[in-house]
C-alpha cells in the first residue's frame, strides 16, 4: 500500500519553513510521497489578502520542482468553496483506495483539533502528524504523531509584509517563487 502524506495550508506564499517541515516529515515517517495541498477557502482563517488558488498552485509547483517526492495536489482549489479536511480526505481515499493517507498539521493547529469539522470521523480514517513548534500547546484528545523538525521563525504573513515593504526575502523562499511573486506583483 502506498503511503502518502497530505500537507494542507494556504501557502500564501509557500516558503522554506514549509519545505523544511515537509522534508523532515517525509523522511522521518518513510512516506512514498508528500503532497502540498493549498486550500481554496480555509474555514479557520480570514482570506482577505489571499492570492488566487491558481497562483498558489503555481508557486507550490515552482517551490517543489527540485524534489521528486514532493507533489502538488490541486483537489481543493479545483473543487472551490470552503476546504474541510474531512471531505477532502474522503474524496482522496475514494479516488485512491490503495493509498494510506496521513495529514500534516502545524503545532499551532493541534490544540484546536476539537473545533475541526467531523474530527472524530477524520481521525478514524487518517493519521494526523504534527510538527513540534516552541510556544505551542501539543496536547490533544486526538491521536497525533509528533515529529521534531528544524524550525524557522517565518510565516507567510511576514513574507507578504516584507514584499509589500520592499524588504529583502533572499533565502526565505525559493528564488523561482520570489521571481514569480515579483513578476506578478502579488503582494505589493
Amino acid at each position: 500500500m502506498k503511503k502518502v502524506c497530505i500537507f494542507g495550508g494556504t501557502f500564501n506564499p509557500p516558503h522554506i519553513g514549509h519545505l523544511i517541515m515537509a522534508n523532515e516529515v517525509y523522511h522521518a515517517l518513510d512516506f512514498d510521497e508528500l503532497r502540498f495541498m493549498p486550500n481554496a477557502k480555509p474555514p479557520h482563517k480570514e482570506a482577505s489578502n489571499l492570492v488566487s488558488g491558481e497562483q498558489r498552485l503555481h508557486m507550490l509547483q515552482l517551490a517543489t520542482e527540485p524534489f521528486s517526492y514532493f507533489q502538488v495536489e490541486p483537489l481543493e482549489i479545483e473543487r472551490g468553496g470552503l476546504s474541510y479536511t474531512f471531505d477532502t480526505m474522503n474524496e482522496l481515499k475514494s479516488r485512491e483506495s490503495q493509498t494510506q493517507f496521513s495529514f500534516l498539521i502545524g503545532a499551532d493547529m493541534i490544540s484546536s483539533l476539537d473545533k475541526w469539522y467531523k474530527i472524530d470521523e477524520l481521525v478514524e480514517e487518517v493519521n494526523l502528524i504534527g510538527v513540534r513548534r516552541p510556544g505551542f500547546e501539543e496536547r490533544s484528545d486526538y491521536p497525533v504523531t509528533l515529529i521534531d523538525a528544524p524550525l524557522i521563525d517565518l510565516s507567510s504573513t511576514t513574507l507578504r509584509n516584507r514584499f509589500k515593504e520592499g524588504k529583502d526575502v533572499s533565502l526565505l523562499l525559493p528564488e523561482n517563487v520570489q521571481t514569480y511573486i515579483r513578476q506578478e506583483k502579488l503582494y505589493e
